[in-house]
């Protein structure tokens, strides 16, 4: 097929060469389609066994029933004999079906089906256009009614729309002959109204939602009433924008968007503190990461001060024998004071120990729903709900959680803690969201609606915002799930993304009675241009509609820069610089904690300055077992006679470990990655041992002074060709992800600060070249990634290190060091993304914000 063949010369490919990239992908996707297909049947049997279904069971199970049972169909025939199918352009294939057999007994039925094809948007949820067409084409005397008069809009917008439409092929008027659906606007008080609908231009997203705002609050104070306006946009994430800038303006304001429980940062906050009891249930004092951040959660008001000199007395305590955060949160609780001047542990912290001391108890002594309600009672979260100006919302979310875990539960009674944080994660993995519907003021304010939520309902006044083409025909789709080959079939329904998404923008245009405002904006937050859509291009072909470019006063922009919190840099509390001097006394620089402050000030003050204190996770005692199975493998070949490789010390090695750290994983987990490991490590030897250099170094822990700043690592194998030097770092996790490959990043535009792994593999060089007057010379490094990717494929990563690259992490490291220094790691990075500043955010640990400036430059 043409997609797989060249159409031209290209680099090392000529012009009729198959595409073997392309063809791979494909062949990957119909490999997977089979396993799913394989699955569908036991799939349908563990439904079965857990007595759980879904819609499409339900309406199958009736054609099923349908198809084999004559009697029982003859009967439903009999008993509904004239039938009317309401928005039958949003009927599914069995949906209509269903239809179908009801009325297969005659040859003239009596149904009666109402629709617009225009306005099918449902593609979605199984939803076929192409029912219509079918139907009227299935019977010769069927009788058909166009409606013209439309008694919503105004003769202007219904023009526009019709234009935009007009460009669809999948519309029955351009198939059915005889056919027109010239709409005309025939509401009497609307005949005479010809304001034509406005276009607007705006810079910025946010000067356009602060020129709706404000059109708003005009409109109000006209006395037009707040829920005969509309403010739609295609995704509810334009919504939750919007609604931040009309509560500024206390504008009332009605909106109804569905949310996902699970990465609602008060429902992560319950579900993490019943993470932690399971944790320390499971593996005691395994929790420590959890429990750091569980510590600062706003319900408990910890000063953060006191939390991080807990955490350096347990990290110094560390070297000398097992210690933990939780098991020192209980010793000093019970500790009498040493002297009249010793004022003991925080309160707050004696009685957060003691609360989560009887939650890790009840884990194995009451049920799952029971230990719920102790956390919510017990763990003060009630509480902090009860004080809260979000109270309402925040109860919301509280019976939803509450409501699923009764569900789990009544489908599993003896369902555990441990096993509820599966099905969480599990849910979390394969994107599967817990929905709540959350509504946001009353029904008589202004309303926030999606396209999709809009359709049915009509407004006096409509903003149609954010119609640029990354909202629309541009917006990259996350295609999910299974598709059948397009082989399989001698037809397929007409499936056109472009005509459902124009369908979807002329639902929007047409919810406008009188006035339509359309508006998109030009430059994104990064400077960056968009570009409008081009469904907006096709109304202005046919339309002379004048673009209104609006810039704003700077003075009513300002009004609203509070609102951008999550573009804010979070500042925290400044902890007692006697405390920080003793931390940074005997300070080194190494890459992890030049990559965190590169990441995030915050992430290094927590991670590498506080270090907060973690039980090792299964995923990372995993690596950490496959990485000493490999170092052994090199160590016990240099100090054999022949100097040869042992497959079989290799993988007993890596079950050494895992034994030796058992304590580290649960039963299932630890069989499977034993099982696992083994398989991989086998794989890997064959794959590499006939090519491994065999002049090495094994594990170095180098440490000198550059440029008079301590630096230090430690790594994990130097391979020698005469005095150049190539190092080796062993990793573990998938090669070809999107998130490894970007570690592996030189500077540029995306991550001016370069990637983790390019950094990582420079500061080694410098490390190595400087190196007990060895005189090493550093050329490369290399990752060696142990674990396969998804298609069981090993790969290594080599960076050719040039001098542009040491003169840029010389200056990282000198900038970064002369910060720290100076005390500058209190600020974070104010990423959206960033975990350190949402973290701070989320528990009101900030002291104060700072505005990110438009371009900071890269150290």
């Amino acid at each position: 097929r043409e997609e797989y063949i060249y159409k031209v010369t290209r680099g090392a490919f000529k012009k009729g060469d198959l595409k073997i990239n392309a063809l791979e992908t494909e062949n990957l996707k119909m490999e997977r389609l089979r396993c799913a297909v394989n699955e569908f049947d036991n799939f349908q049997k563990l439904m079965h066994k857990n007595n759980l279904y879904d819609f499409d069971d339900m309406i199958n199970w009736v054609i099923k029933v349908f198809e084999e049972n004559k009697n029982v169909l003859a009967n439903y025939q009999e008993k509904f004999q004239y039938i009317l199918v309401d928005e039958f352009q949003d009927t599914s294939g069995t949906q209509n079906k269903i239809v179908e057999l009801l009325i297969s007994y005659w040859q003239s039925p009596n149904i009666f089906v109402v629709g617009d094809d225009d306005q099918s948007i449902f593609r979605f949820q199984g939803a076929n256009v192409e029912n219509m067409g079918t139907f009227a084409e299935g019977y010769v005397d069927l009788l058909k009614v166009v409606l013209t008069n439309n008694y919503r809009s105004t003769q202007p917008i219904l023009n526009i729309s019709k234009t935009l439409i007009g460009n669809n092929k999948e519309r029955l008027i351009k198939k059915l002959p005889g056919l027109s659906k010239e709409l005309i606007s025939s509401r009497i008080e609307l005949k005479d109204v010809l304001q034509e609908p406005v276009i607007r231009e705006y810079q910025t997203l946010k000067d356009e939602m602060v020129h709706i705002t404000l059109q708003v609050q005009q409109l109000l104070q006209q006395g037009v009433e707040p829920n005969r306006i509309a403010v739609i946009y295609k995704e509810n994430k334009y919504g939750e924008e919007l609604i931040k800038y009309f509560r500024l303006k206390k504008l009332p304001v009605f909106s109804k968007r569905s949310i996902n429980i699970l990465e609602n940062a008060f429902a992560k906050k319950i579900i993490q503190i019943l993470r932690y009891a399971a944790a320390e249930h499971e593996i005691p004092y395994a929790g420590d990461e959890l429990l750091f951040e569980i510590l600062h959660f706003d319900f408990y008001n910890i000063p953060p001060i006191e939390v991080a000199k807990l955490t350096v007395e347990v990290n110094q305590k560390k070297y000398s024998e097992l210690f933990s955060l939780r098991r020192l949160l209980v010793e000093r609780s019970n500790q009498a004071p040493s002297s009249l001047f010793d004022q003991g542990l925080n309160e707050e912290l004696k009685k957060i120990s003691a609360i989560l001391e009887k939650l890790i108890a009840d884990v194995s002594n009451v049920t799952l729903q029971r230990l719920f309600e102790n956390s919510i009672n017990e763990a003060g979260v009630l509480q902090y709900i009860m004080q809260s100006n979000d109270k309402i919302v925040l109860m919301q979310i509280l019976t939803a959680l509450f409501d699923f875990i009764k569900e789990e539960t009544a489908r599993a009674p003896l369902l555990s803690v441990q096993g509820l944080m599966e099905i969480l994660d599990l849910m979390d993995k394969e994107s599967i969201a817990l929905p709540l519907v959350q509504i946001s003021g009353s029904d008589n304010g202004v309303n926030l609606l999606t396209a999709h939520g809009a359709k049915g309902l009509e407004f006096e006044h409509v903003f149609f915002a954010g119609a640029n083409a990354h909202f629309w025909e541009k917006k990259k789709v996350n295609n999910k799930g299974f598709l059948f080959p397009d082989t399989m079939f001698s037809s397929l329904p007409v499936c056109n993304p472009e005509e459902e998404l124009r369908r979807l923008f002329y639902v929007a245009l047409t919810r406008a009675e009188q006035y339509l405002n359309i508006s998109y904006f030009v430059y994104r937050a990064d400077g960056k241009e968009v570009e409008p859509s081009m469904f907006i291009h096709e109304i202005l072909q046919a339309h002379p509609i004048p673009i209104e470019k609006i810039v704003l006063p700077q003075e009513e922009v300002m009004e609203f820069e509070m609102l951008h919190f999550i573009t804010q840099k979070p500042e925290i509390e400044k902890a007692e610089e006697a405390f920080i001097s003793r931390l940074l006394e005997k300070f080194s620089m190494n890459v992890s904690a030049l990559n965190n402050y590169l990441n995030c000030p915050l992430e290094f003050y927590f991670k590498t300055l506080i270090r907060i204190p973690s039980g090792k996770s299964e995923s990372l005692e995993f690596g950490s077992a496959m990485h000493f199975a490999v170092q052994r493998l090199f160590e016990k070949m240099q100090g054999s006679e022949k100097q040869e490789f042992n497959k079989t010390d290799l993988v007993a090695d890596f079950k050494w470990y895992m034994v030796r750290h058992r304590e580290n994983f649960t039963k299932e987990g630890f069989e499977r990655r034993l099982e696992y490991g083994e398989e991989i490590l086998n794989n890997y030897y064959g794959q590499y041992a006939n090519t491994w250099n065999k002049i090495i170094a094994v594990e170095r822990n180098i440490q000198v002074v550059y440029n008079d700043i301590p630096i230090k690592g430690k790594i994990d194998k130097l391979e020698f060709y005469g005095k150049e030097v190539n190092v080796v770092d062993y990793k573990t996790g998938d090669a070809t992800s999107k998130w490894t490959k970007e570690k592996l990043y030189r500077p540029n535009d995306k991550l001016p600060n370069g990637g983790d792994y390019w950094r990582q593999a420079v500061f080694y060089k410098i490390l190595v070249d400087r190196y007990e007057n060895k005189q090493w010379k550093a050329v490369s490094t290399t990752f060696d990634f142990i674990e396969p990717d998804k298609d069981k494929k090993y790969h290594t990563q080599k960076i050719i290190i040039e001098p542009q690259d040491i003169e840029t992490v010389t200056q990282q490291i000198t900038e970064v060091w002369n910060n720290i220094q100076n005390r500058d790691f209190y600020t974070g990075c104010g990423k959206e993304d960033c975990r350190w500043c949402k973290f701070v955010k989320e528990n009101k640990l900030a002291v104060s914000l700072h505005e990110m400036e438009e371009e900071e430059s890269p150290l």
